[in-house]
């Protein structure tokens, strides 16, 4: 890079910060993407008679002199190795202008076909819907010239166009409105098409000289991208330096806003996509997945640049070590999610199934099923009016419960049950009870102090005695024993004197 290149960069890196300082920033300018394909509009072709009027870029002097240099380094059977900084090597330099002509070659090539295509509308003006390309489009026209017929000529066509395009070309050529060209407006188009072809050739010589070259120059940024992205990139950062100083946030969207270049579609622009996204590496892959691969390989080719510019691992062999790095996650990427363990279905074996029985399900089932009343009311008998038939009251009707077919007086039987699964009392507690029955009954079963009602008497009972003072005088049995149990000290009295016979002493 020259003295006035670095100086007029300065000044633009100036520029940049003074937006920053009135609060511009560059990310938001970035986002800004014109829906554009060309940097400037095309001009109305029609008025022009002959290409050159419109392509201009073969006879300018800057071609001419990159044309001359082009083919002396061609020639060369050895590529001279670089001995000096990178900056200031001339091979260096002419990447870097090669990279920006071949830009303009891609330019050049859409004012021609717009040139060719606005031409040759007289003769086959379907031919323009059914070959998009320009190059194609260009070709194909060159080739059919002012007889459409395919037939004789489909083996040639075939190396143009795809199969499918060939034989719509042919079906189409044959019911095609077109009108022949004269022989002075045939040798126009056929002049176009030969620039078109040379521009082609130069273009390819080019970038087979920018990838011989870039593998010296940047070997390790070659191995990541290949030797024509690696040429796009620095050619567009102006040099291998400031690439090294460049985020990867940056690098990635090199090239967002340059039109179209060849093999692309001009359909639309994406943002934040420039020369990374377009890789063939990132294309092959799905699209939900294209973003996340070029913000990947756009950071090893900041660091793969970052090696190159200091001079360090020149066999590319870090490049090898980053693009391998770069493979590994890809393929993590593309992996498909772990498969869920499913459960299996357990053996198909016809065991009896365990069911809860017993006294206690027995009795909850005698309580839940339907009572005699209930299926009574379910039922209807056969030609019987009910009593909601004739509208007199909206009500619910009793079916055979009420029914004037039962006779009068008639009952509905109890429930039937089942002796078998009826609850039944143990043995021992019948005795029990039976017991207390003869004993004058209790109001309650369990005794006090006892898990049984034995030797326990009623409160209701008592009996009758006659006594020589009182006559008749109830006496209750639950009293008198506890009289009888009794000690000399109680809770409620005091001291007793004993009730039983004195012994008299001798």
């Amino acid at each position: 890079m020259s003295l006035a290149q670095e100086l007029l960069a300065d000044l633009e890196e100036e520029g940049d910060d003074e937006l920053d300082e009135f609060g511009v920033k560059k990310e938001e300018e970035d986002d800004f993407i014109d829906e554009i394909t060309e940097e400037k509009p095309l001009m109305d072709i029609t008025k022009y008679e002959r290409v050159t009027d419109v392509a201009k870029l073969t006879n300018s002097a800057n071609y001419m002199e990159l044309k001359a240099e082009l083919n002396k380094y061609v020639e060369m059977e050895e590529v001279p190795k670089i001995t000096i900084p990178i900056e200031s090597d001339p091979q260096y330099i002419l990447v870097v202008r090669f990279s920006e002509l071949a830009t303009e070659i891609d330019q050049e090539m859409n004012v021609i076909h717009k040139f060719v295509r606005d031409k040759y509308e007289k003769r086959f003006p379907e031919l323009e819907s059914l070959v998009q390309m320009p190059l194609d489009y260009i070709n194909t026209v060159k080739l059919l010239g002012n007889d459409i017929d395919t037939n004789s000529r489909k083996e040639v066509i075939h190396t143009i166009l795809p199969a499918a395009t060939c034989i719509v070309v042919s079906v189409t050529a044959s019911t095609s409105q077109g009108t022949k060209l004269e022989q002075n407006e045939l040798d126009i188009i056929m002049e176009a098409c030969s620039m078109a072809e040379e521009l082609y050739d130069q273009r390819m010589k080019m970038h087979m000289f920018v990838e011989l070259r870039m593998s010296l120059i940047a070997p390790n940024l070659c191995r990541i991208v290949g030797a024509g992205t690696a040429a796009m990139i620095v050619s567009q950062c102006g040099g291998l330096t400031p690439v090294a100083k460049m985020p990867a946030c940056n690098v990635l969207i090199l090239g967002k806003q340059k039109k179209t270049l060849s093999g692309f579609s001009s359909s639309a622009i994406l943002p934040h996509t420039g020369f990374i996204y377009h890789h063939p590496i990132v294309q092959s892959l799905q699209p939900d997945l294209r973003r996340k691969a070029a913000r990947l390989i756009a950071a090893k080719c900041t660091l793969a640049a970052r090696i190159d510019s200091i001079h360090s691992s020149m066999d590319g062999r870090i490049g090898e070590q980053l693009m391998q790095e770069v493979k590994i996650k890809l393929e993590k990427i593309q992996e498909p999610p772990p498969v869920k363990n499913r459960k299996p279905l357990p053996k198909p074996l016809d065991k009896a199934s365990k069911k809860r029985g017993g006294k206690r399900v027995r009795k909850q089932k005698e309580l839940l099923k339907a009572t005699e009343l209930r299926k009574k009311a379910n039922r209807m008998n056969f030609g019987e009016l009910q009593e909601d038939v004739m509208q007199d009251h909206i009500g619910f009707t009793m079916g055979q419960a009420k029914s004037s077919s039962l006779p009068v007086g008639s009952r509905i039987r109890a429930a039937v049950v089942d002796n078998k699964t009826r609850v039944k009392m143990s043995q021992k507690l019948q005795k029990t009870i039976e017991k207390t029955r003869q004993h004058g009954g209790v109001t309650s079963i369990a005794a006090k102090g006892h898990g049984t009602t034995q030797g326990s008497v009623a409160g209701t009972a008592s009996a009758i005695s006659f006594t020589p003072i009182h006559g008749l005088e109830l006496v209750t049995p639950v009293q008198k024993e506890a009289g009888k149990a009794s000690t000399y000290f109680t809770a409620s009295t005091n001291f007793i004197a004993p009730t039983g016979p004195v012994i008299k002493k001798k």
